[in-house]
């Protein structure tokens, strides 16, 4: 069974593992704690995550951020963060929400799954009428998951897409 969870305490040994074993950067998704030792992570890193999902000590430029585990079973397959509202650098960047899929759970389809499950909460938490997301032009995987979940693509740069997908009962929004 696939289901996503807020970032908790009491998962945080799973958690951790999860969070240490993403690279540092994979096609746009930064982690900047990959490789982090448990104490770091508990005493450092848990409690950083906590606060940007509260809005508290955010660095200049960032939006509260929350953090969702992809679980299959009793098993974190992926991570899902989104950011609840866009500053001038999401709108034209990264977008409300960044994902990450394992290596061996990729082309399974829990990437679309789990963006669904994503954009089910995203619609409680964002207030702007579309989801803002953006994918590298050579991740054609990651852009059929956005598509599969109602994505249009608006745009393009040297290196990105740029999708939408409409936000259901924000104004304007009533599918």
């Amino acid at each position: 069974m696939l289901y996503l969870k807020k970032l908790n305490a009491e998962d945080m040994e799973k958690e951790w593992q999860f969070v240490r074993d993403m690279p540092e950067d994979e096609n746009g998704l930064t982690n900047s704690f990959h490789g982090i030792s448990r104490d770091d992570f508990e005493h450092r890193a848990f409690p950083a995550m906590m606060k940007f999902m509260e809005g508290k000590n955010l660095p200049e430029g960032y939006v509260p951020e929350t953090f969702l585990f992809l679980w299959k079973d009793d098993e974190i397959i992926g991570q899902f963060r989104i950011r609840h509202y866009l500053c001038e650098s999401l709108r034209t960047g990264a977008g409300h929400i960044g994902y990450f899929i394992a290596k061996p759970f990729r082309g399974k389809g829990y990437g679309t799954e789990g963006l669904r499950l994503t954009l089910e909460e995203a619609h409680r938490i964002v207030p702007e009428e579309e989801i803002y997301l953006r994918v590298n032009l050579d991740n054609p995987a990651s852009l059929h998951v956005m598509l599969n979940n109602g994505g249009r693509i608006v745009g393009q740069d040297e290196s990105h897409y740029f999708v939408r997908i409409p936000n259901q009962g924000r104004a304007g929004n009533t599918d």
